[in-house]
């Protein structure tokens, strides 16, 4: 794919394995942020998989003004070029409004725009002017068909490199259903597509104020993804996810990465019969 070719560092693009955007939710630390990168890139060599290592050096939606957001938005970016550089592989993370894009853009080789944040103008186009690949996670509460829309937004302000993230849609006010439907529908659109196994297992909404999770069926929702054609994977990962500082009721647990991501492997070969 042409926009995984432009992506710099990526490896095994000729194995025609799905490739892998996974990492911690959340730059915690250099200590676990480097445990699983030097875990996610043993896994992913041996299994000839395209990986880039994820991780957001700062979060802006947090439901609770007293949610851990981040160790320091340089710090955390340093964090990431490290990864970069250490393990020659590259890297995504999210930004929040346009002013970040540059600066992001300094460490990083693709530019997250986050679920909520999809229809943002002014946000798109300013990760489009970076030059960089920008993932758009499709919002919660929008069909797939609309993804052109915020797709045809960077495209218009001249950058082709697009990549498309489904995370699941809202089921009533607690809950998320992932429709299978929209991994095709969003691939007519010539991009990358992406499906996120934990974030569309999050139980939004609780009132204790901390998103709850399903993770028992991180494997179900993969495995269905990469069935239908699916390009991508997006998933968060954590050696501890209960004491992750961000989303750990729907990560996985970095001791099952390999398992699954070998289940996965198999599907695709089926897959890449077709």
């Amino acid at each position: 794919m042409s926009v995984l070719q432009n992506i710099p560092n990526i490896k095994h693009l000729e194995s025609g394995n799905f490739f892998l955007l996974a990492g911690p939710c959340i730059v915690e630390g250099e200590k676990v942020v480097m445990e699983i990168a030097e875990r996610m890139c043993a896994i992913t060599d041996l299994l000839k998989i395209p990986y880039v290592f994820k991780g957001s050096y700062r979060k802006a939606n947090r439901s609770r003004l007293d949610s851990f957001s981040g160790i320091g938005d340089e710090k955390a970016l340093k964090l990431l070029a490290k990864v970069r550089s250490e393990f020659g592989i590259p890297v995504v993370t999210d930004i929040h409004n346009p002013e970040e894009a540059e600066m992001a853009a300094g460490y990083v080789d693709i530019l997250q725009i986050p679920a909520f944040l999809c229809r943002q103008t002014d946000l798109l186009v300013a990760a489009a002017k970076t030059g960089k690949t920008v993932n758009i996670k499709k919002g919660q509460f929008l069909a797939p068909e609309a993804m052109c829309f915020a797709a045809g937004k960077v495209r218009e302000a001249g950058n082709n490199k697009i990549m498309l993230t489904d995370r699941g849609t809202m089921f009533g006010y607690y809950d998320l259903i992932v429709d299978m439907r929209a991994i095709p529908k969003m691939k007519q659109f010539g991009y990358p597509v992406i499906m996120d196994i934990t974030h569309s297992l999050q139980q939004p909404n609780q009132s204790s104020g901390v998103t709850g999770g399903e993770p028992a069926m991180i494997e179900t929702i993969a495995r269905g993804a990469i069935a239908v054609g699916a390009d991508g994977i997006f998933m968060e990962t954590h050696p501890d996810p209960a004491s992750a500082k961000s989303d750990g009721a729907n990560m996985l647990h970095l001791d099952k990465a390999e398992t699954l991501l070998r289940h996965l492997v198999e599907i695709r070969k089926v897959v890449n019969k077709f």
